[in-house]
């Protein structure tokens, strides 16, 4: 299933035409008989400039005009206002809100539930424990106070989120919000899709991990990638604006960072891919699988070069503008809500010293007085533009340690996993940072997903 055409769309940068310029740097010229140097390098800019616009340009179109003939006007407009325009409003009220020394986050992650029909490699939810979910009144009260603050978007984590008895009671609620749906697609069939179009608020972004058989390892059980596919074709035949996610590890890394992958993607109609690195976290860690650092660099390089010459989304949190690592955390755009309502730094960081429940149930009052969340970000912040967990977990266990923060797992093994581990590297690279290179993704970042003054 995994296997490519190649590529039909032509890189200018490559053609013949392209190539046949010799543009690189100086060259003589003799003029009166003295021999000069003319500097060629302000028209190689101006050359690389004007083929970089209309080589994105050509893309944006291309991807603009497949989610018009692959989705509905309806689903478009949702997206585009929901998400969009009052995403970006609620990024402008956060950074208000920075500026009077509150931090709530315009962006909120939930894991609604910890029940899952797959067994992950690195999985650091409970999913072998009984099941528990975020209840709907509990779920409704904590959205619609997150909307009172500018809030619209939220990432739907679990677990499987589609387990959860009221997923689409939720959705139904909230038609004025926009919902990203991380699920292996297994729960998505035709009369699942045909429920989460007619809602019309909500992006299925399905989890794939590789070949059959390295997602039948990766993901603890066989016959994985033939219903997640199913889902993704439900989801695309309900025209469905629709993602698929894949944790980056040494398993898939070979199969899934190149070309053709994402060929492939635009093959089936795909609209956005999301690559995120493997974090090798939680009771069984398996540290082998995490990638190396010019294995990072390499994957940035690969998601600048796709953006700029493929018409399909992509998706990263990890950098921003200037190509600067940063942690989403650590600059408070987001944090995390467990299935047990605990109120987290992020998802893989299971300690807590407040809930959902506290403050009435005000999650803006209980998040902006959250002193574990503010060291958090600080310490986190002044130790590394990574993932603290990965680099320092020392300074983690000190965060938690001060705070007497509980461990919100139901294995209570958290704080001994964090002794556990050493330090090793994440997506902080001082000296190989790599700038956005087109300048929608430049644009965006530069005014809706920077540091926000945390690092500095």
């Amino acid at each position: 299933m995994l296997q490519n055409p190649k590529s039909q769309i032509p890189n200018p940068k490559t053609d013949d035409d392209v190539a046949c310029v010799d543009v690189a740097g100086p060259s003589p010229r003799v003029v009166s008989g003295h021999s000069h140097t003319v500097s060629h390098r302000p028209v190689k800019r101006l050359w690389d400039l004007g083929f970089g616009i209309w080589d994105f340009s050509r893309v944006m179109g291309q991807l603009a005009w497949r989610m018009y003939r692959s989705s509905e006007p309806r689903l478009l407009w949702k997206i585009a206002y929901n998400f969009g325009f009052k995403g970006m409003l609620s990024v402008q009220r956060f950074k208000a809100r920075l500026k009077e020394g509150k931090t709530f986050p315009p962006f909120l992650y939930i894991s609604i539930t910890n029940g899952c029909n797959l067994r992950c490699q690195g999985c650091w939810v409970d999913v072998d424990r009984p099941q528990a979910v975020i209840k709907f009144a509990d779920m409704d009260r904590l959205l619609r106070n997150a909307k009172r603050h500018g809030n619209s978007f939220f990432g739907i984590l679990g677990g499987e989120p589609f387990l959860h008895p009221e997923l689409l009671r939720i959705l139904r609620a909230h038609t004025d919000c926009y919902f990203q749906i991380f699920t292996n697609g297994h729960y998505i069939t035709d009369s699942v899709a045909a429920d989460l179009r007619r809602v019309g608020n909500a992006t299925p972004l399905i989890s794939i991990e590789g070949s059959e058989a390295v997602s039948d390892v990766r993901r603890g059980r066989k016959g994985v990638l033939g219903r997640t596919l199913a889902g993704l074709e439900a989801s695309l035949r309900h025209r469905l604006i629709t993602g698929v996610a894949t944790s980056v590890c040494q398993s898939n890394f070979d199969d899934l960072v190149r070309e053709s992958w994402i060929d492939r993607l635009l093959e089936l109609g795909v609209h956005y891919t999301w690559f995120h690195t493997y974090r090798p976290v939680g009771p069984s860690p398996n540290p082998d699988l995490a990638l190396r650092p010019d294995q990072v660099l390499q994957l940035r390089r690969f998601v600048l070069d796709m953006r700029n010459r493929k018409p399909i989304g992509i998706v990263d949190a990890y950098y921003d503008d200037e190509g600067q690592a940063l942690c989403p955390a650590a600059t408070g755009i987001s944090h995390h809500i467990s299935p047990f309502g605990d109120v987290e730094p992020c998802p893989i960081v299971q300690f807590a010293t407040e809930t959902i429940h506290d403050n009435g149930g005000d999650i803006f009052q209980t998040m902006t007085g959250s002193r574990l969340l503010e060291d958090f970000r600080k310490t986190a912040a002044k130790a590394t533009r990574g993932c603290i967990v990965l680099e320092r977990p020392d300074l983690l266990r000190e965060v938690v340690t001060r705070h007497g923060a509980r461990d919100t797992t139901l294995r209570r093994t958290a704080l001994p996993e964090l002794a556990a581990m050493s330090s090793r590297p994440s997506q902080h690279n001082p000296g190989h940072e790599l700038p956005e290179e087109n300048w929608a993704y430049r644009f965006a970042k530069k005014n809706w997903f920077f540091g926000f003054g945390a690092y500095t």
